[in-house]
């Protein structure tokens, strides 16, 4: 059944209408959130409210018990999405977990071009601290741009003397906005969703003339050294893989705990495709058991801290 569905989910994709004229960046908004949106799941009760400044959606499953918190950063290049686009997959991550979750409505490019969603980041991990939440019982995640956003603030926690959360979940991490990797190419055929000429678009709206190796842009270029435990999901045929292979082996390197998972013919993100496809269920189970697993460890195993002002 499995092969079925991926087929099925791959001519899905492919079946995006694409224009000769580039769209605006509105209109890209729109057409996001018509094809991806996914509501909250059953059981998770959603609100609307403010971290960091931000606006942000609340969303607390039936399952949630103890103090453990998730901060969701959303994908879509910096230029899309939202947390009512990903209120499913954030929504499903966190009843899976038990936890109780944010998910941030960040700035977005062209408007605001970097570091405006890293300062964004920064600014609601920062409220989460000053405001009770022991880093220890605090966990992120996010995907695509926001995979790469969530290791750009763990690195901007770290450079202001904040003590880092209790783990990560990165699910298809855009890390690198030079496109070095081999696979923006050699995959390009291979992905339904994505072509090279996409993603140097969203990097020219995000970065513009700045510079894309930058560590909070590039987290593939940064130190790593004494980020959390992280997780690090991508699929096969996606031309981003080698942002989350390099990425991945770069916080080894650096003696972080890291978990790689690559799954076989399958695309960008598909966790999102949970409920649809075998692979994407495993994968969130994955990642919740992750991440339950590690809260209450303390960041580098320090003992529980006071809020942080």
């Amino acid at each position: 059944m499995s092969r079925q569905q991926r087929d099925a989910l791959d001519a899905l994709l492919r079946s995006a209408p694409r224009t000769e004229t580039p769209p605006t960046p509105e209109e890209q908004r729109d057409a996001f959130a018509s094809a991806l949106t996914r509501p909250a799941p059953e059981g998770v009760v959603t609100r609307r409210t403010v971290l960091g400044g931000r606006p942000a959606l609340e969303l607390e499953p039936d399952t949630a018990s103890g103090p453990g918190r998730l901060l969701y950063l959303h994908g879509g290049g910096y230029l899309v999405g939202s947390p009512d686009t990903h209120a499913g997959l954030a929504g499903e991550l966190a009843r899976r977990a038990g936890l109780r979750a944010l998910s941030l409505d960040y700035r977005l490019a062209p408007e605001h071009p970097f570091p405006a969603a890293v300062d964004d980041g920064l600014a609601a991990y920062r409220e989460l601290l000053s405001t009770g939440t022991d880093p220890r019982d605090l966990v992120l995640a996010g995907d695509s741009a926001g995979g790469g956003l969530s290791v750009a603030t763990l690195l901007a926690a770290r450079e202001a003397g904040l003590p880092q959360p209790a783990a990560a979940v990165l699910f298809s991490p855009w890390a690198d906005l030079t496109l070095a990797g081999g696979s923006i190419r050699s995959k390009e055929g291979a992905d339904p969703i994505f072509t090279e000429a996409d993603v140097r678009a969203y990097a020219d709206l995000y970065v513009g003339a700045g510079d894309r190796a930058a560590p909070l842009a590039s987290p593939v270029f940064a130190d790593l050294a004494g980020l959390p435990p992280l997780l690090v999901q991508a699929g096969a045929n996606e031309i981003l893989l080698d942002d989350a292979v390099r990425l991945a082996g770069r916080a080894g390197a650096a003696d972080v705990e890291v978990t790689l998972e690559v799954g076989p013919g399958l695309p960008h993100v598909y966790p999102l495709h949970y409920g649809r496809l075998d692979e994407a269920d495993a994968a969130l189970d994955r990642a919740a058991r992750f991440l339950t697993a590690r809260l209450g460890a303390g960041p580098l195993g320090t003992d529980r801290l006071a809020p942080v002002r």
